[in-house]
Formats: C-alpha cells, structure tokens, sequence
C-alpha cells in the first residue's frame, strides 16, 4: 500500500494546561487543495505552525513522503508560507523579494532571473519587479508574496489567513487567482480560514477544526449536506434549529414530533437518540418550502408565524416564528408565488424533505 504524501498522526500541542491541540490526524494527497476552516483558538492555526516548522508539538508527528519532519528546522523543510501580513521586504523591490529564496538556495543569476519571470507571469504581475511593496495594493502584495512562496517549487504550501486583510471585493477577486494558481502548478496547499464561503469556494476537501480536534473531513457538498456534528452543522451553511422529541428511532433514523399536530418520519439522527427524548432539529433555509395556510395536522408541516420578510436581491429571506418560538428562516427566490402580498403575522406552512434535515441528540 502506499504511503499519503503527508500524513499528519496524533498531533498534540499544549501550552502549559492549555491543550491547543488535541489528536489531530489527516491525510492529504499529492496536489490535493485541503482547508483547515473553524473559529478562532480551534487549532487550525497551531497546527500549521507546527506543519511549518514554527512550533514543535508535545505529542504525534509528521509525514512528508514517508519520512518524518518533526526533527528537521523549519528552513530545512523546503516548505512554502504565505502568511497574513505580507511579510515582503520593504526595502527590495518585487522582483528582488521573489529571488530571495532562489539566492538563498544558491541558484544561479539566469535561473533566478527566468524563474523570477515565470512566477511574475503566474501571478500576472509582469512589468511590476521593480516596484518596492509600498508602491503596490495589498493584493499585488499578496500576489508577491505567492510568488516568492512558490519559486523554489515547494511540494507543500502552506497559507495562513492570507486574504483576511482584504475588502470582500478584492478578497474575492484573489480567491479566483489562488484557484487558478492552484490549478496550474499543481502545488499541495494547505490553507488556514475561518470564511466558510472562502474554504468552499477554494479546497477539494475541508477539515473543520473544533476545540483542538477535527470534528469532520470532507468536499464542501459532503460537509454541507451531512454533517457529522451540530457544529459542523452550525459552521458549514445556513441553519436554524427547532426544539423536538423524539417519537422513536432505528437504524440512522429517527421520526419526531415538532410542536402541535406537525410530525415528520425519517430524519438522518446523530447521537444517540431515546424516545420521548428531547433534540435538535437542523434546518437549512433554502430547503424549506412556504405554504400560505396552517399546517394540517398529521402532516409535516410546521405551522408559523412570520416575523419579518426582508428582499435580498435575487432572494427573499422570511422569518417566522415555530409555536415554540423560535425563528425558523427560509430563502426563496425573488418573484416567488408564496411570498406575493405576504405580512408579518401571516400564519404559514413550512415543509420539508426529511433527508435534507438532521437530529442531533446529547
């Protein structure tokens, strides 16, 4: 069998009592586009420091090509950064700032001069390699900073935040470019955000950091559509939660009862379930259909009350209120039957498709 190309085992780091990171173990393949999304202080971070080299860890290791890096400097680790701030030198110009590394390695002047132009065409920057950092936006900047990451041909780059000093015009705008880079070189990356939007946008696959561990490893679609946690659930997506007992469960599902007279059959169940139990019901706001009338009994509907209604462009965003009170959102394309003449105070019928919903119990 053969071995990933960088295998992350059993990582820990504390800092005195403080327990940053638990037991991480990953899997990343060879020119895979992997994203460590999660809020602040849930590992991410630490864990690609200590990837880089910046940190050593109290417990576990890691595998690059077999072999272990734990013992090797991080300048000996040929290993790609981009960090947050640019870090670029001041006082070189660009084309200096990307021949750093090269020098640094003892290339040659014409090897560094033709590698020089080919990450300035990579990053789209030719005619720029005499401008000094402070002549530059912060994207050209960051465009730079790519470039000098990448002219040694690294085979893991590593991206700490890069893009969250940027406005979401521009940010966005270099997400495509990163993409696209991506794409080209076919270099490992290994990106630190907390932008759900950014990390589905970017990554084949997504590992959600919680508390020092990964809670879920997964492609966007995976994440979103079956999610392992409530806060995978909560962190991937839109979604409300509604109070609900359980009627019964088997196998995976669970049928549930969610307020007077609305009762649905089938629910994926995360946890363990125990009927007459209380749970969470998750629900995505575009998954969820608005009728114009009370639930009937018996049926899955959810009867509520709309609270507010609010245009959004190409989407109608309405809020409503379950009888247990609370807000339940749902997103409906603009000019939609249901929301023509609607008022708060409306009472409605929400539905759904069980499979496209989730119980999380405990």
């Amino acid at each position: 069998m053969t071995a990933p190309f960088l295998h992350i085992r059993g990582l820990r780091k504390d800092y005195g009592i403080v327990n940053a990171v638990k037991d991480v173990n990953l899997t990343v393949e060879r020119g895979e586009f992997m994203t460590f999304l999660g809020p602040s202080g849930s590992g991410k971070s630490t864990t690609l420091y200590i990837l880089a080299g910046f940190e050593n860890p109290t417990a576990g290791d890691i595998l690059l090509n077999g072999e272990s890096l734990i013992a090797t400097p991080s300048h000996k680790r040929n290993i790609g950064m981009v960090f947050q701030r640019y870090t670029l030198f001041p006082h070189l110009s660009v084309g200096e700032n990307i021949a750093f590394p090269l020098k640094v390695r003892r290339w040659g002047k014409a090897a560094i001069d033709a590698r020089v132009r080919k990450m300035l065409q990579l990053v789209r920057l030719e005619g720029f390699e005499d401008r000094k950092p402070a002549q530059m936006s912060g994207g050209q900047q960051q465009r730079v900073a790519l470039a000098r990451a990448l002219a040694y041909d690294p085979p893991v780059l590593l991206m700490d935040e890069p893009l969250s000093a940027l406005d979401k015009k521009l940010r966005e705008e270099i997400q495509h470019e990163i993409r696209r880079i991506h794409q080209e070189t076919e270099v490992t990356i290994l990106y630190v955000t907390h932008d759900q939007e950014e990390a589905l946008r970017l990554s084949d696959r997504i590992a959600v950091f919680s508390k020092g561990v990964i809670d879920q490893i997964g492609t966007g679609p995976e994440l979103y559509a079956d999610p392992a946690t409530r806060f995978v659930a909560e962190f991937i997506g839109d979604s409300d939660f509604v109070t609900c007992r359980i009627l019964s469960a088997k196998d995976g599902r669970a049928d549930l009862s969610i307020g007077a007279g609305a009762s649905i059959s089938g629910v994926p169940v995360h946890g363990t379930a125990v009927a007459g139990g209380t749970a969470a019901l998750m629900l995505r706001p575009e998954r969820l259909s608005l009728r114009r009338e009370a639930a009937r009994e018996g049926t899955s509907g959810l009867s509520a009350s709309v609270t507010d209604i609010t245009f959004l462009g190409s989407s109608i965003h309405v809020a409503a209120a379950a009888p247990s009170g609370e807000t339940i959102s749902v997103r409906l394309p603009f000019g939609h039957e249901a929301t023509s003449g609607l008022s708060r105070g409306d009472t409605v019928s929400l539905d759904f498709d069980p499979e496209t919903a989730h119980v999380f119990c405990g």
